[in-house]
């Protein structure tokens, strides 16, 4: 395990992720940039931040750090590394606009309940919510809509950039202190899926 900044609080915000890499976040935002800069109505996710979601974890007591992250450590040697693709673009409702997250989509979804799993261990509660892997890349105000930016972005997000994902991060949000209000993410901790270079 690779570990972030220091605790300092009583309890933080947290949640259980996989980051794209770099190249991945530049050639998919070299596809949404044009469309983001036709719509400022739209509240968009800094691409810097774009993850798959596999835990939301609330508000985590300090105390029960130590035993999530060992939970979750031993869920990623268990893990193997995923080859993962981007593959057009989806909606939550009228208001979250994503990218939809292929390839290895049986073992995504089984390493999501197993951190959902480990939480549970770990007695920190949580919502589970159905996984569907995604990265968030915008959200409309009320009343406005994503449905034209979705039928937009899909057809030019298709078969997308592929890669191989090996590490799985437990990440830290930290509310309205990021550019224009948004939340801050720091990553707290990192584990390599199957012991993967």
């Amino acid at each position: 395990m690779i570990r972030g900044s220091v605790r300092s609080d009583s309890t933080q915000r947290l949640f259980v992720a996989l980051v794209p890499s770099a190249a991945t976040v530049a050639a998919v935002d070299a596809v949404v940039a044009p469309v983001r800069a036709t719509r400022p109505g739209l509240r968009w996710v800094t691409p810097g931040r774009w993850h798959v979601t596999l835990a939301f974890l609330g508000e985590v007591p300090d105390e029960r750090r130590d035993d999530l992250e060992e939970r979750l450590g031993r869920a990623a040697r268990r893990a193997a590394p995923l080859q993962l693709a981007i593959d057009g673009a989806g909606r939550f409702g009228d208001r979250t606009l994503w990218a939809r997250v292929d390839g290895d989509r049986e073992r995504l979804r089984r390493l999501a309940e197993v951190a959902q799993a480990a939480a549970s261990r770990a007695r920190i509660p949580m919502d589970r919510n159905r996984f569907r892997a995604h990265l968030t890349l915008a959200a409309a105000r009320p009343p406005g809509s994503v449905r034209d930016t979705v039928a937009e972005l899909d057809p030019l997000l298709r078969n997308g950039p592929e890669e191989t994902v090996t590490r799985m991060c437990l990440v830290r949000s930290l509310l309205g202190i990021g550019p224009g209000g948004t939340p801050r993410y720091d990553t707290v901790a990192t584990w390599r899926l199957g012991g993967a270079r």
